[in-house]
């Protein structure tokens, strides 16, 4: 009895936090969001409040996450306790993140805390799929920016000169990002990084908002250091 009635709590929790997320959901938020490949309604500043509410419950963002439902996966991700999932589960959900929204955040708040992040980076980034291969290279960014000891950098910028210019957008933008971290945090290499940018323009054109810095690697790159250097 004792188990039944545990689950029967549970699928209550889950009935009223999804009938909560129901009740947030803005059509003009979902217009916003569409632009952008996502496809939730909720404002993301009321879920983070609805997750800070409900605090850490791994279970609760297990029946999240199995539901499908965009919302209610990003507040999974808000919610679980990212070293608690095993390498092959972090491997499915990556696949099943279909949007970049949730994508993002389970890549950014769930695997890099998980202790298999590394061996993960290393299956990732040479995926067939270039989603799952974004997931590998946004691992190996934050590594050249927090611990790049044990990276072959000239390596990296080998693979980004070759493949970055034909690559999908998604892993595009991922393999640019790696690019000008590298130039940003390792000035043996950055004259380089610049060049590499220069030559392929990925992202030259892209609309920028001002007040913003653009994309485009030697840019960014540049605007950092600066920045860096208080100049």
């Amino acid at each position: 009895m004792g188990e039944e009635r545990e689950a029967e709590v549970a699928e209550t929790a889950l009935a009223e936090v999804m009938a909560e997320l129901a009740g947030l959901e803005d059509p003009k938020t979902r217009a916003v969001n569409a632009k952008h490949g996502d496809d939730h309604a909720v404002n993301l500043s009321k879920l983070r409040a609805l997750a800070k509410r409900l605090k850490t419950q791994q279970e609760l963002a297990y029946q999240l996450w199995e539901t499908g439902d965009s919302a209610a996966r990003l507040l999974a991700t808000l919610i679980c306790r990212p070293k608690a999932f095993e390498r092959d589960e972090l491997d499915v959900m990556v696949r099943q993140a279909h949007t970049p929204k949730v994508h993002d955040w389970l890549v950014n708040y769930v695997v890099k805390k998980n202790p298999h992040a590394e061996e993960l980076r290393l299956a990732w980034s040479t995926d067939p799929d270039p989603v799952v291969a974004s997931a590998g290279w946004a691992l190996t960014t934050e590594r050249v920016a927090k611990k790049s000891e044990g990276l072959d950098l000239a390596g990296l910028l080998d693979v980004i000169e070759a493949e970055m210019k034909d690559a999908p957008a998604r892993l595009q933008w991922a393999m640019n990002h790696c690019l000008a971290q590298i130039g940003i945090a390792h000035a043996e290499h950055r004259a380089r990084a610049i060049d590499i940018g220069e030559r392929l323009a990925v992202l030259k054109d892209y609309p920028t908002p001002p007040g913003c810095t653009s994309p485009f690697a030697p840019v960014w790159i540049t605007e950092m250091v600066r920045r860096q250097h208080g100049k």
